[in-house]
Parts: structure tokens; sequence; C-alpha cells
């Protein structure tokens, strides 16, 4: 029974690893929540680059920022912007599009193919980071310790393949984008992106905190 309780042995690596993997589910769990539930919080922005004509009005939107759960488009008076959203899976509606100078169906199509690839990734992600959590709480077993240390690395694989796919997909966008004639739009990362690199950064230090205990290395003693 005494390798079942919490925090029994090994309470250092315990408080150290509980730390890192919950930092890093709420760090998911903010992306997870991301934009248009936090507006804050977004994923990827789509930013008008050309000089607005002089005749143009203000109120055209000049941004449109991406989240999990829809998107927002501002303009350049910082009004409050026009949202879509919260819903998993989104198309940007044509009057939005026809609000934004110069962006056409193709740039459309470019973005809602990346997008349609991650909705679902980083929701998982966050669920998956958050089942370690108990049993790093029993690094006196063994056992527990190695199942702690599966679920670990389940979570820092998936953590990399988001922040892969995410760096991957906004490449290929930025590609595709210099391919389609008089297009002066810049596709960029958001804070959501920074938090993901964080968040797997974190998933890797309770990985190597949780192995140290499993192989009783790292001045880790039996």
């Amino acid at each position: 029974m005494f390798a079942h309780r919490p925090l029994a042995l090994y309470k250092s690596i315990s408080l150290v690893t509980i730390f890192l993997l919950f930092s890093s589910f709420l760090l998911f769990l903010l992306v997870s929540l991301s934009l248009t539930i936090i507006k804050p919080i977004y994923l990827f922005s789509l930013r008008s680059t050309a000089p607005a004509p002089e005749s143009a009005p203000l109120s055209l939107a000049t941004e449109l920022r991406f989240g999990i759960w829809g998107f927002c488009a501002y303009n350049a008076l910082g009004d409050p912007p026009l949202c879509v959203g919260p819903s998993l899976g989104y198309t940007v509606p044509s009057y939005v599009a026809a609000d934004v100078p110069g962006l056409t169906q193709p740039i459309i199509d470019v973005v809602q193919h990346v997008l349609l690839v991650i909705l679902i990734l980083h929701p998982i992600t966050a669920a998956v980071s958050l089942l370690p959590l108990f049993f790093a709480l029993f690094l006196a077993s063994h056992p527990l310790t190695i199942t702690a240390l599966v679920l670990s690395v389940i979570t820092a694989l998936l953590a990399s393949a988001a922040l892969a796919i995410d760096i991957a997909l906004v490449l290929v966008a930025r590609s595709e984008l210099k391919t389609l004639d008089s297009i002066h739009f810049a596709f960029d990362f958001g804070p959501a992106f920074w938090m993901i690199l964080v968040a797997t950064v974190l998933a890797w230090m309770a990985l190597i905190a949780l192995s140290a205990r499993a192989c009783y290395c790292l001045g880790v003693r039996r």
C-alpha cells in the first residue's frame, strides 16, 4: 500500500513532473479554447500588406485571425472584430471575404485547407496531456511510474506533431500564396503557436524527469 500512496517517495521528482505536465496541459487547454472563445489567442493571421487606397474606408477589414473555433476580422480603426463561431469546422463566408480588399477565393482555399488539418489535433493533445498527471503522484510504484512514462511519451509525441504540423502548414501556406498573382497578404503565426512551442518543451522536460525515475539515472537512487 505504501507504493500506492500519493507522493510516498521521489516527492521532488513528482512535484517537478506534475508542475511541468500541468503547465503543458494548461497551455494546450488555452490553445484549444482559442479564438473565438478566447480572442487574444489565435493560431494564424492573414494580414493585408498592400497600401490601402486613399478612397478605401478604414472600416474595411485588414486582418483575419484564425483560432480553433472560428475567426475574427479586424480593421485599421480598432473597432470590435467581426467574428464567426464558435463552431468546430468553419468556412470564411463570402460577405466577410468581400469586406477584405484583395481577398480572393484561392487565398481563402489555402487558409481553409491549412485549418482543416489542425482543428482536431490540438484539443486531442490537450486531453492526452492531462493523463500522466495522475500517475505522476505515485512514483513510489515502478509499474505506475512506467505508466506515467508511457503516457508522457505519447503526450510529447503528440505535442511535437502538433508543433511540426503548425510550422509545416504555415510554410506551405506561405509558399502557395507566393504562387498566386498580385497577392499582398502575409500569413503569420499567432500567440497560440508560441504557447504550443513552450508546452512541447515542458512535455519533453517532464518526460526526461520520469525517465530518470524509471531507469534510476541522472542521480536518482532506488
